[in-house]
C-alpha cells in the first residue's frame, strides 16, 4: 500500500475534505492565521506560498475522525488499533531507493531559501518546522528513537531544537555528550498519518516507533538510508533534513507557543547543522499549526490516550477507554470509562492515570455506558452519579510538568472525579434504574428504526 502523505491528501480530495487555496499566501503569520481560522475544516493546501515554488499543506489531521480515516479505521476503532500496534509492532523494511531521495542537495544548504517554513506567532523569534519527525539512534544501544520536537530555522544550515528535558531525544543528546560527539538526526517532513501517530506514542526508550507505524499500516514501513548520516527515514516522505545536534552549543529560544495557547520561555535550545536535504521532485511541505490548535492537540492526545489505556489495563482489566480531551489541549484532562466498576476502583484509576502521565491534572471516571466524547453524557453522569463529598479527590502540591500554565514551584493541584454507579445503585426498581421501554421492544425498534 502507499505509505505517503499524498495518498492521504488524494483520499481527502476525493471526499471533499481538501481545500485548495489559490491566492498567494505569506508564510510569515498569514498562512498560520488561515489554518487557525479554519481549524476544524478541510485540510488547507496552499498552492502559492510567497517566495517559494513549493506548496504547503496543513490541518490534515485536525479531527479524530480524520486520524482514524487516515489509518483506514472508523473512529470507534482508533484507540483499540493504537493499543494493538503498541504490543504487536512490525519491523520496518529498508529498501534501496525511495521518492524522498529523488532530489538531493548536500554540503552548503540554505534552509530558508529552499523550504517555505511558516512563522507562526508574533512574539516568536523565527519560523518553526512543526511536522518534522525526528529520527535518532541511542549512542549506547544503537536503538532507534522517533519523535517530534520544535525546530526553529536560524538561517543557512542552522536550526535550533526545543526539546523537553524528559523527552527521549534529550536523553540521547546527553548520552552523545558523555561520549564527546554530536548526535546525528534526520527530520522527515510530510508523512503518512501512521508515522505521525507512532512518533507521539509514550513508549519506553528503545521501543522503535517505526514498528508501531508498521502495525498501524498492517505492513512494514519502508525506509531508505540517509546520504550523510547513519539513519533511516520513511522512503515515501516528502522532504528529509539530515544533520547533527550539538549537545554543547545552545541558544536562548525566547518566547514560544505551547499547547495551552500561551507563550512560555523554556530557556536555551540545542543548535544543529543540516548537512543534506533530500526531497521529492514535486515535494509538499507539511505544517502543523502549533499552540492550542486541533491538529497539534489531537496528535498528542490520541497517542497519550492509547498508551495510558494500555498501561492501566495491565493493572485494571476493566478499563475500557481513556480519552484525553480536546478542551484539555490533548494533554491535561482525561475521561476514563470502566466496565462494571467495583468500590474504590474509580479512585484507583485516577491515581494510576496521574502516575502514568504527569501532565494530567483533571481525571473523570465514568461507566462504559457513557460516551466520553459526548460531553452532555459526561455531564449527565456527573449530575446523577457523583456525590461531591464522596467522589471528588483533590491532590494539592502535586508535581507539574514544566508547560503547566498554573504551576507554582513546579507543582499544581490535581483533581479526580468519580461519576460511576455502585452495584446497589442499579437494582431493579431502585432509584438509579434508568427509565426506558422494555428491553425487547427497545431492541426491536432500534433494528427497525429506519422503517418508522
Amino acid at each position: 500500500m502507499e505509505q505517503s502523505l499524498r495518498s492521504t491528501l488524494r483520499d481527502w480530495e476525493r471526499i471533499g475534505d481538501l481545500h485548495f487555496v489559490d491566492r498567494p499566501v505569506d508564510p510569515r503569520y498569514e498562512l498560520g492565521a488561515v489554518l487557525s481560522l479554519r481549524k476544524h475544516g478541510p485540510a488547507q493546501f496552499f498552492r502559492q506560498v510567497k517566495g517559494y515554488d513549493m506548496p504547503v499543506v496543513g490541518n490534515v489531521l485536525n479531527t479524530r475522525e480524520k486520524i482514524a480515516r487516515g489509518l483506514g479505521l472508523e473512529s470507534s476503532e482508533l484507540q483499540r488499533a493504537c493499543i494493538a500496534a503498541l504490543g504487536h509492532g512490525i519491523e520496518p523494511a529498508v529498501v534501496t531507493e525511495g521518492p524522498v531521495q529523488e532530489a538531493v542537495r548536500q554540503g552548503q544548504v540554505d534552509i530558508p531559501a529552499l523550504l517555505p517554513v511558516p512563522t507562526w506567532f508574533e512574539r516568536e523569534r523565527g519560523p518553526y518546522i512543526t511536522a518534522g519527525v525526528i529520527v535518532a539512534k541511542d549512542p549506547e544501544s544503537g536503538k532507534r528513537n522517533v519523535s517530534i520536537a520544535r525546530l526553529r530555522v536560524e538561517g543557512g544550515n542552522r536550526v535550533l531544537a526545543g526539546i523537553a528535558p524528559n523527552h527521549h531525544l534529550s536523553e540521547l543528546l546527553r548520552r552523545a555528550q558523555a561520549r564527546g560527539h554530536h548526535l546525528e538526526i534526520a527530520v522527515a517532513i510530510g508523512n503518512h498519518p501512521a508515522v505521525l501517530i507512532a512518533s507521539q506514542m509514550y513508549v519506553e526508550l528503545g521501543h522503535d516507533e517505526y514498528q508501531v507505524a508498521g502495525a498501524l499500516l498492517a505492513e512494514p514501513l519502508r525506509l531508505v538510508r540517509c546520504r550523510t548520516v547513519d539513519l533511516e527515514v520513511p522512503a515515501e516522505a516528502e522532504i528529509v533534513l539530515e544533520g547533527t545536534l550539538d549537545p554543547n552549543e545552545t541558544l536562548e529560544e525566547g518566547p514560544v507557543s505551547e499547547f495551552p495557547g500561551l507563550y512560555v520561555n523554556y530557556g536555551p535550545g540545542h543548535m544543529g547543522r543540516v548537512s543534506a536535504i533530500t526531497r521529492r521532485q514535486d515535494a509538499v511541505f507539511q505544517a502543523i499549526l502549533p499552540g492550542y490548535a486541533p491538529e497539534h492537540c489531537l496528535l498528542g492526545g490520541v497517542a497519550i490516550g492509547a498508551t495510558t489505556c494500555r498501561a492501566l489495563r495491565h493493572l485494571m482489566p476493566n478499563v475500557e477507554r481513556v480519552l484525553i480531551t480536546d478542551g484539555g489541549m490533548g494533554r491535561l484532562h482525561a475521561i476514563i470509562t470502566l466496565h462494571n466498576p467495583q468500590s474504590g476502583q474509580g479512585k484507583r484509576a485516577i491515581t494510576l492515570a496521574m502516575g502514568q502521565v504527569n501532565l494530567l491534572k483533571l481525571v473523570i471516571v465514568v461507566d462504559d455506558d457513557i460516551d466520553p466524547e459526548d460531553w452532555t453524557q459526561v455531564e449527565w453522569a456527573l449530575a446523577t452519579r457523583m456525590r461531591s463529598e464522596r467522589d471528588i479527590v483533590i491532590i494539592p502540591g502535586a508535581s507539574a510538568d514544566r508547560c503547566e500554565p498554573l504551576e507554582e514551584n513546579q507543582t499544581v493541584t490535581k483533581v479526580g472525579i468519580v461519576a460511576t454507579t455502585r452495584p446497589r445503585d442499579v437494582e431493579p426498581g431502585g432509584r438509579f434504574e434508568l427509565a426506558r421501554a422494555p428491553h425487547d421492544v427497545l431492541e426491536r425498534v432500534r433494528r427497525e428504526l429506519d422503517t418508522y
